[in-house]
Order: structure tokens, then C-alpha cells, then sequence
């Protein structure tokens, strides 16, 4: 199944390649940077221990929503609709306290369904539905998976197992202006360090540059490209695994 949200730098292009990488020995699967869960959801299941991680708390809220009171969600989200002035009243509210957890959920959701390539930034001038019938699919996909909201290096070293696959799918390097979690150039060097000791296997994803292949020039990379979503051409990444 896809995810049920589109995501800023999401795999479901590369999804079918990633996954055909999995090694079949592996009893816990973590998505470090899960963002719309386009790996996660590919599959029916990964492993037997499933986790899903990301810092953004927002998006991390809309995930438990999902699994937890997806109901109730689809009924909030009921409620709205695709326009301009709903995307900038939305904008204007996630920045306010005092709203539940489910209806902070609904309005992440309808944000990022409407915005420009799913920045929730700019409204993005299309007739997108924003119909949440498909949260009943996504309720039983993430019935056993644990949803976590950790940095990634204690997600990490909390997870970590010789029988373990992490897939890492960070902000691309130079891109990281458009997350809103901010994730800085040591950032990259950490993760680096951080894969470097674990017991487990990792595959990971990014853009194809000077800096990053030289970060892992010690590891297996593989070079591929996807069609660009947002303009015309092809886009170069890397994927990068220890194993």
C-alpha cells in the first residue's frame, strides 16, 4: 500500500528498489526518518518488531492518531475542505495551543494534502481531496508498530541488534531548509558515526553529493536516480548500506 500522506522527500519512487535490498534475516525493522512511511507501508510487514520514528512531533501526533483514534480522525478531517483560505487559517492555528491531540492531527493532515509539494508552507492550488477514507487501511498497517519521536541517535543505540535493519532516509544534505526539524552538518557527521558502531545492518538514502560520498566512501554505495516531482528531469541519489 502507499502512504497516506505525501511527504517532502518521500520514496515511493525508489520504494521497490530499497526494499528489494532487505536481507530476509532480520527480526526488527526501524524507520529512523520516517516521514510519510513510504518504506514502511510498501511492505504488510517488515519483521516482526516494526518501529516508526520521526522528530517532528506533528507528523509523529498524526501517525498515533491514525492507529490509536483513527475514527474520531476521519471525522475531524471531515470537517474541512481545500481552499486557500482554509490552508492559511490552518497555518495560523497549528500555532496555537489549547487544540486536542486529534484535532491538531486532522489539520497537519489537511495541511500537507493541500500545500506545494507537501511543504506546508504554500498553498498548492490543486483539486486534491482531502478525504481520509483510506485511515482505515493505514489503522491496520500500523497496528503493531510501535510510533516513536526520538532523536535519531537514541533511537538508534535503544534498537540496536546484530539482527536488526535500520532504514535511514535523513534531510538531504544542503536541502535541510525545507524540514522543519532542524538538522545541521554535524548532524550528517553524527549519523555517520553513529552507523559506524552499530551491530545491526543499516540501508540509507540520499542525495547524490561530493560530501556524502566521501562521508561514506567506506560502505557500499549505489547510485539511482528518480523522475524530479517537482520539475522536469531526473533527480541523482544515493543508497548506501553496510552490508
Amino acid at each position: 500500500m502507499k502512504s497516506f500522506i505525501p511527504w517532502i522527500g518521500g520514496k515511493t519512487q525508489l520504494a521497490k528498489k530499497i526494499v528489494s535490498l532487505f536481507p530476509d534475516n532480520i527480526s526488527r525493522y526501524i524507520d529512523v526518518f520516517g516521514g510519510g512511511g513510504s518504506i514502511l507501508f510498501y511492505k504488510d510487514k517488515n519483521a516482526p518488531l516494526e518501529v516508526y520514528n520521526d522528530l517532528n512531533s506533528d507528523l509523529v501526533n498524526l501517525f498515533r492518531c491514525a492507529k490509536y483514534h483513527r475514527a474520531e480522525l476521519q471525522k475531524e478531517i471531515s470537517g474541512y475542505y481545500n481552499s486557500r483560505e482554509m490552508f492559511e487559517d490552518i497555518k495560523a492555528r497549528l500555532n496555537v495551543r489549547g487544540f486536542t491531540d486529534i484535532q491538531r492531527a486532522a489539520m497537519f493532515y489537511v495541511l500537507i494534502k493541500i500545500s506545494y509539494g507537501a511543504d506546508g508552507r504554500t498553498y498548492g492550488c490543486n483539486k486534491k481531496n482531502v478525504s481520509a477514507d483510506y485511515l482505515e487501511k493505514v489503522e491496520s498497517r500500523l497496528q503493531n508498530v510501535v510510533i516513536e519521536n526520538k532523536d535519531f541517535e537514541n533511537l538508534i543505540h535503544v534498537y540496536d541488534r546484530s539482527e536488526a535493519l535500520f532504514y535511514c532516509d535523513p534531510p538531504y544534505h544542503k536541502t535541510e531548509k525545507y524540514y522543519d526539524a532542524e538538522f545541521k552538518e554535524d548532524d550528517h557527521i553524527r549519523l555517520k558515526q553513529c552507523l559506524n558502531g552499530i551491530k545491526g545492518r543499516f540501508i540509507l538514502s540520499y542525495n547524490d553529493d561530493d560530501f556524502i560520498r566521501d562521508l561514506y566512501h567506506d560502505y557500499q554505495i549505489i547510485p539511482v536516480e528518480r523522475q524530479n516531482n517537482l520539475s522536469k528531469g531526473s533527480y541523482k541519489e544515493l543508497i548506501i548500506k553496510n552490508f
